[in-house]
């Protein structure tokens, strides 16, 4: 009995440890770009996956930082264990007192107070005439930093170990303390420099938060490169991707533990011996063979590159999977001019990196409310739309609408739109649906998908109830709170990008959604529909602007009239699926029900209802989240 327990504990904990690798493996051989649905095997998305230069290029990025920071990290660190260990004894706890404090320190304070740190020092470096921004550099120094202490904490040990006697004994006999250190101390602390140093790759090859605040303009790691993608979900070549990582690991973990067989035939413990000393060969000769090619390619790589100083580029600071990448390609064939990309995953983080002026962004793309914040504070620059005569081909109603948040269309020029909606499934849904209080129809408890965010859970319930969805008023806000949390118990999820997978696999009948996310959820699932409610909803507006720090102004309005061409913008369409403001770009859609889809261009009767947000300032900002918490902690 005793053993069946021990069988099946161990058992479980095998599923729950090799359950999610199992299904990421199987998921990359997905031939359906959704989670939510089978589309039979494949091995499309591993071509794919080395055909995607912006992967390709946050996997090596990854790696060299990952090795280049180990390395460093380890040199120093190892040096750093040796002098704490000839501390006296006080000296020496209150030196790995302080060693420890960054390891048990949360990263977001380690990575906000080495972001600061950059800014600072650039700031002072530039009365000096040197440029020095966030970037590689920043990232590596970063990691190299968080990474020392990790390395003392595996030498340490080792040191403790060793005999000081053996060592005097080695200088007394004659040899120097170079000699002496690398014959006699070295070999016995070689495993926990080695523990250290791959402690220090792992926890670099980890890292997110830290590099997250440290990064600049055109460097993005695996986790900031899968992070940015949130909010159009995460591309099937990253499964690939985990699966190759995942194999390789298994395999070097399955060399390293080769042992012989101690019992049978002399021929077979030879032949063992044979494969040992050709792991041996492997790990000791080809893998930092390897990685000294990687690290040397990588140090090339990155000093070829433009700094962020030269003047034939454009800065662009764009969503997350918001462009699609053979725009940026013909843009800079046709003009030369290089084009330095960075993503963001919500104005939220947009808008302070905009402000502190860490970065000079030439061309940024945040949402309405965000460019009435951005004219608030004065940080953008007019456009001279003599350099941007494509903007022609925008619809005139965009940007009527657009005066919402620009009053006289002087800093934004129209990008992509779209409306919050209800996307339902007609299988499981029997009315028409055409307003907010199916929302709180108590025969769809535990079908219902809500928003996980502030102001679009608050828009509607404040447009069921008649109210605009830029309500300051504490009484019309109060109801809406109370609303919510009147709907809670109805609601299987409050959920972001993962309402798609959930309305594709047929897991509940409404879900509040985009209107671009529900165009590519129809694709996927054709019971599905979606409705811009009656009483109305948020007409959103994402736009291109130009920062007033900008160095590349000209570039910048280039690059923004390149992107209203109507080629252009079909491009663009066709690869993000958001509703685009280029009425000549809408008229070059060669699919009929794409270009005639009411999901991405209703008739303007279905907007007359529509608000667009405001950004309703600091105060109210801050009473929204307080309701929200509210709601959320009911």
């Amino acid at each position: 009995m005793k053993k069946t327990l021990q069988n099946i504990y161990l058992s479980l904990i095998i599923f729950l440890l090799y359950a999610p690798i199992v299904t990421l493996v199987v998921l990359s051989f997905n031939n359906s770009k959704t989670r939510a649905k089978w589309g039979g095997f494949t091995g499309k998305w591993y071509i794919s996956l080395f055909q995607n230069e912006q992967i390709m290029s946050a996997l090596y990025t990854t790696l060299v930082i990952a090795l280049l920071s180990a390395l460093i990290a380890t040199l120093i660190g190892t040096a750093a264990a040796i002098g704490i260990q000839g501390m006296k004894r006080k000296s020496r706890t209150i030196a790995m007192g302080i060693t420890n404090i960054p390891m048990l320190n949360a990263d977001i304070v380690t990575g906000i107070s080495l972001m600061l740190l950059f800014i600072a020092v650039g700031s002072g470096l530039k009365y000096l005439g040197i440029n020095f921004s966030l970037g590689f550099a920043t990232v590596l120094i970063a990691h190299i930093t968080f990474n020392i202490p990790y390395v003392i904490l595996s030498v340490m040990p080792k040191l403790k170990q060793t005999k000081r006697s053996t060592y005097e004994a080695a200088l007394d006999l004659g040899a120097s303390p170079i000699y002496a250190f690398f014959k006699v101390v070295f070999p016995d602390i070689l495993p926990g420099v080695f523990s250290g140093f791959l402690l220090a790759f792992t926890m670099s090859l980890d890292d997110f938060v830290i590099t997250h605040f440290t990064k600049g303009p055109g460097v993005d790691t695996l986790s900031t490169k899968i992070y940015s993608e949130v909010r159009k979900g995460i591309k099937p070549e990253m499964y690939a991707l985990s699966t190759l990582l995942f194999v390789s690991v298994l395999i070097l973990l399955i060399l390293i533990n080769v042992s012989p067989n101690k019992k049978g035939s002399t021929d077979k413990t030879l032949n063992v011996k044979k494969s040992q000393k050709a792991v041996h060969f492997v790990l000791r000769k080809v893998v930092p063979a390897i990685m000294a090619v990687v690290v040397i390619a990588g140090g090339i790589f990155y000093s070829s590159k433009e700094d962020l100083s030269g003047t034939n580029q454009v800065i662009v600071y764009n969503w997350g999977e918001y462009l699609d990448p053979e725009v940026i390609t013909l843009f800079e064939k046709e003009t030369g001019i290089n084009v330095v990309y960075e993503e963001f995953e919500t104005n939220e983080i947009m808008y302070p990196k905009v402000q502190s002026g860490a970065i000079a962004y030439d061309v940024v793309c945040p949402s309405d409310y965000m460019i009435q914040r951005m004219i608030e504070n004065d940080l953008l620059a007019e456009l001279n739309f003599d350099n941007i005569p494509n903007v022609k081909n925008i619809g005139q109603e965009y940007f009527k609408q657009s005066r919402q948040f620009d009053s006289e269309n002087k800093y934004s020029v129209p990008y992509c739109w779209g409306t919050v909606g209800i996307l339902y499934n007609k299988t499981m849904v029997d009315e028409p649906i055409d307003s907010w209080s199916v929302l709180w129809d108590e025969k769809y408890k535990d079908s219902i998908l809500m928003q996980d965010s502030v102001r679009d859970a608050f828009g509607v319930a404040l447009k069921y109830l008649g109210y605009s969805l830029n309500s300051t008023d504490l009484d019309e806000l109060q109801a809406a709170k109370n609303l919510l949390i009147e709907q809670k118990p109805l609601v299987q999820a409050y959920v972001i990008d993962q309402v798609r997978d959930k309305m594709i696999g047929n897991e509940a009948a409404l879900g509040v959604i985009y209107s671009g996310e529900a165009l590519y959820c129809q694709q996927e699932n054709p019971n599905l529909d979606y409705v811009i409610p009656k009483e109305g909803s948020n007409l959103w507006i994402d736009s291109w602007v130009i920062p007033k720090n900008a160095e590349n102004k000209e570039h910048a309005e280039e690059f923004i009239n390149f992107l209203c061409r109507p080629d252009i913008a079909k491009m663009n369409f066709e690869y993000i699926t958001y509703s685009i403001p280029n009425s000549a770009g809408q008229a070059l859609i060669e699919d009929d029900y794409m270009r005639n889809s009411t999901i991405a261009f209703p008739d303007i009767d279905q907007l007359k209802n529509c608000e667009t947000f405001n950004f309703l300032g600091d105060e109210n900002e801050a009473l929204y989240n307080e309701l929200w918490r509210e709601v959320k902690s009911k």
